[in-house]
């Protein structure tokens, strides 16, 4: 059987057809909710490992491309996981009594963080009305009157003693401005200068010393005064802690009570109670201050915030343990932050009570899902999230304070203990830069879930699919499909992938497709979407974005970018190219020639030397010439000159996939067989002609059947394509009804040997073992050119040997000649 017919693919291999009758339901509405993620069984059991295990640092990295239901297959793990854990305890910053700066958080089971912040309210409220009150009652006035009244007789007692004795001495007790003083008297009045000179020295001796001892005894009894008064204000202390604590106890007894098993609760709770029995004129009605004429000046009531209790995290209403997807981590957003209030004079003030949670804090006890590169480019988050697991605590800080010239008092909390599993969503392009780029990564990230971009195509994942679908439609109010839609669905994710035994695992892209295809059978007026609907989505989709794709078949068409379909050429052959904008990929082909001459430049790679071309496709062409020389030169060096170029190529090259192309046009040109223009070729080569496998297959057969549908199909024209790629065939329909009524042709082939003897129609030939190939053969032409280029390149050595030699004699002989006629001379 010629190559030819050996090497033509049969009409069942161009593409996988999904049979709609392998589903048992009529449309997706019949099928229940899908439970995991399709396909993923990999991921899906790291995920499970990770989730279960508690030790710090088994933290996840769910890695894969955007669109493979990452986010989607973890929050619906989660969810179930979540709901049979227990629910965290809450938070709350209250004031530090101590420390003012430093405020103290608490921990209380789910839903009491709250009633203790309604029952601070309600106990300060309560005080404020209580207090009052007791204050203004008969009985504390009386205390007090009673309390005061002694001290003044006691005071009143001391000092009539004192004037007493003074008064028998001849003195006199007196105020003057620098306080009491004792002062000798005469006849009722206070001595003179005259009447003081006229005294002996022995009476005013005596004077002297008896004033002495009375001033001793005045400031002894200004001492006990002191030591009085003292007592007294100790007295009306204690009779204001009485006070305050008659209206306290059956206030804060209940309290103690109810959180009695919070250690720390209840130790907050005293300390409360102290500071209001050390304030309670602080909850006594304030005077009016007085007011200057055209300036409000606002009342000053006293403070009572010190007394709230700031709610940091309520887990009232969670059932089981919290689930939180932070979609901006920023630093404040994720660990919490403390605000400021500007007041008059532009004085930023805070307290504890301005003190808010952060992710971490509401995802305490539970789990955390956050972007990985959204926490890398957002600056201090990525060291602060490594900070928080190692220490396995939440530390609220004002993260810029190192950077400021002045330093701002600002708070410092109390951290709160950490405990929630930490999972980063991301591309296996930032897994691999954390892991070998940061070492503390594969302390804190044991765990790996990788979710692929394509499945194994089988019959449980065909049903998932399935239930995909149908689960989609209901969630989202879209139609339903029926079993051929679905079976067309399939197809068509199998094409997103290239491949007949995979199906593409981009939901996301999916989704958006299952939404376009409900959007036209709703339009079209079905009430279920078909195999129709499905094909006539890919054909909108396909239009909305290939206006590039049809600007460049009209450059084919007019002959401006030049590549014939029809004839024979030596050293021209079609390759195929595939060019992707983004959201749109397609290929074109691209006409290569090849010329050779004598010489011992060896393969010049036109591209290359423009630097046009990348090193893959550098490489692609250097193995050209270990094929020519393994096959052609055992007896003889390779002596040519050979220049391979991309006619009208204006953009950049790169890949090997045109190697086996390029190698047939320069067997084309060596030998002197033409080659068939009407096929396109693709594959790339080794060094022993075997044929290898190459990307976006699909794209190329098909970019090169437009053109030569536009140029007219002759029913001689196809692609030449690796025997590797048979199974990346996912042909369009246009094109393999072409195929199946012979109007176009594919080959696979497996060596250079058949490619050459489907091109040129002339066999390749096979090496006798004498080294020789038969006549009549591509390589025997090949291998004739070459030794005659060899050949040729000797005599020119020889020629120009022997043309030195000669006139090297030469003048060595007019040399002789010049040295006799000098002797002669």
């Amino acid at each position: 059987m010629p190559v030819q017919d050996e090497c033509r693919l049969p009409v069942e291999k161009l593409r996988w057809t999904c049979d709609p009758e392998q589903f048992d339901f009529t449309t997706t509405a019949d099928l229940p909710d899908l439970v995991d993620a399709v396909g993923q069984e990999r991921a899906l059991r790291s995920i499970e490992f990770g989730l279960g295990v508690r030790e710090t640092g088994f933290n996840l990295y769910i890695s894969g491309q955007t669109g493979t239901g990452r986010t989607s297959t973890i929050r619906n793990l989660l969810r179930q996981r979540a709901k049979s854990e227990p629910t965290p305890d809450d938070w709350v910053y209250v004031y530090n009594f101590k420390d003012a700066d430093n405020p103290i958080s608490l921990s209380l089971p789910a839903g009491r963080g709250s009633e203790l912040a309604a029952d601070m309210k309600e106990l300060v409220e309560a005080f404020k009305n209580d207090i009052p009150k007791a204050l203004e009652s008969k009985e504390y006035e009386s205390r007090r009157t009673e309390i005061l009244e002694q001290y003044q007789a006691q005071s009143n007692e001391l000092f009539e003693t004192l004037e007493t004795e003074s008064e028998q001495h001849g003195f006199v007790l007196q105020r003057t401005v620098s306080g009491l003083v004792i002062v000798p008297q005469k006849d009722d009045h206070n001595f003179t200068q005259e009447e003081y000179d006229a005294l002996t020295d022995e009476e005013r001796t005596k004077l002297e010393e008896q004033g002495k001892l009375l001033t001793e005894r005045l400031n002894d009894v200004l001492r006990q005064v002191r030591e009085n008064e003292k007592a007294t204000k100790d007295a009306l202390a204690l009779a204001d802690r009485e006070l305050g604590l008659s209206c306290l106890g059956h206030r804060l007894d209940p309290l103690r009570e109810k959180y009695v098993d919070l250690e720390k609760v209840l130790a907050y709770l005293e300390t409360v109670q102290e500071d209001i029995l050390k304030n309670l004129e602080d909850f006594k009605p304030q005077p009016t201050q007085p007011q200057i004429p055209g300036l409000k000046i606002p009342r000053q009531e006293p403070s009572f915030e010190r007394y709230e209790v700031n709610l940091l995290v309520d887990n009232k209403e969670t059932e089981g343990a919290p689930i939180v997807f932070e979609s901006n981590p920023t630093y404040n957003n994720l660990f919490g932050r403390i605000e400021h209030v500007m007041q008059y004079g532009g004085v930023a003030v805070t307290d504890f009570t301005m003190i808010k949670a952060g992710a971490l804090h509401r995802a305490n006890g539970g789990y955390l899902v956050i972007d990985a590169r959204e926490v890398l480019i957002n600056p201090f988050v990525w060291d602060s999230l490594k900070r928080c697991i190692r220490t396995a605590e939440i530390r609220i800080e004002d993260v810029l304070e190192q950077y400021r010239f002045m330093t701002m008092v600002s708070l410092k909390p109390e951290p709160v203990p950490l405990s929630a599993k930490i999972v980063l969503v991301g591309t296996p392009w930032i897994y691999y830069l954390l892991y070998y780029q940061d070492p503390d990564y594969r302390k804190f990230f044991k765990v790996k879930a990788e979710f692929d971009s394509s499945v194994s195509r089988t019959a449980v994942v065909m049903q998932e699919y399935a239930l995909f679908v149908a689960t989609l439609c209901r969630d989202k109010k879209l139609l339903h499909f029926d079993r051929a839609g679905v079976a067309c669905l399939l197809e068509y994710t199998a094409r997103m992938v290239d491949d007949q035994q995979k199906l593409s695992s981009r939901f996301m892209e999916i989704a958006d497709f299952v939404r376009e295809a409900s959007f036209w059978a709703e339009r079209d007026g079905h009430e279920v979407i078909t195999c129709g609907d499905v094909r006539r989505a890919a054909e909108e989709q396909l239009y909305r974005v290939n206006r590039i794709e049809e600007r460049m078949q009209e450059l084919f068409e007019d002959g401006t970018i030049m590549v014939d379909t029809v004839g024979a050429v030596v050293g021209q052959i079609n390759g195929l190219s595939v060019i992707s904008l983004g959201d749109h990929t397609f290929g074109r082909p691209s006409r290569i020639t090849a010329r050779t001459w004598l010489g011992q430049a060896g393969m010049v790679n036109v591209e290359r030397e423009v630097k046009l071309s990348g090193p893959i496709h550098d490489k692609g062409v250097l193995i050209l010439t270990g094929y020519l020389g393994g096959l052609f030169a055992r007896t003889h060096p390779l002596s040519l000159s050979a220049s391979i170029c991309f006619e009208q190529n204006y953009d950049g090259v790169e890949g090997d996939s045109a190697s086996s192309t390029e190698l047939y046009a320069l067997l084309s040109a060596l030998s002197g067989v033409p080659i068939k223009q009407g096929i396109a070729v693709t594959g790339s080569v080794n060094q022993r002609g075997q044929i290898q496998p190459i990307g976006g297959v699909n794209h190329k057969i098909e970019g090169f059947y437009a053109v030569c549908k536009a140029k007219g199909l002759t029913g001689d024209q196809g692609v030449l394509i690796p025997k590797t790629n048979e199974r990346h065939l996912m042909l369009k329909e246009e094109v393999v009804e072409a195929i199946a009524a012979g109007r176009f042709h594919l080959w696979s082939i497996e060596t250079i040997e058949q490619g050459i003897e489907i091109l040129t129609g002339v066999q390749a030939g096979v090496a006798g073992k004498n080294g020789s190939f038969p006549k009549d053969t591509v390589f025997y032409q090949v291998a004739q050119t070459l030794k005659k280029m060899h050949a040729r390149m000797r005599d020119e050595d020889d020629g120009k040997g022997k043309t030195a030699a000669h006139k090297k004699k030469t003048a060595a002989t007019r040399k002789k000649k010049s040295v006799e006629a000098d002797r002669e001379a």
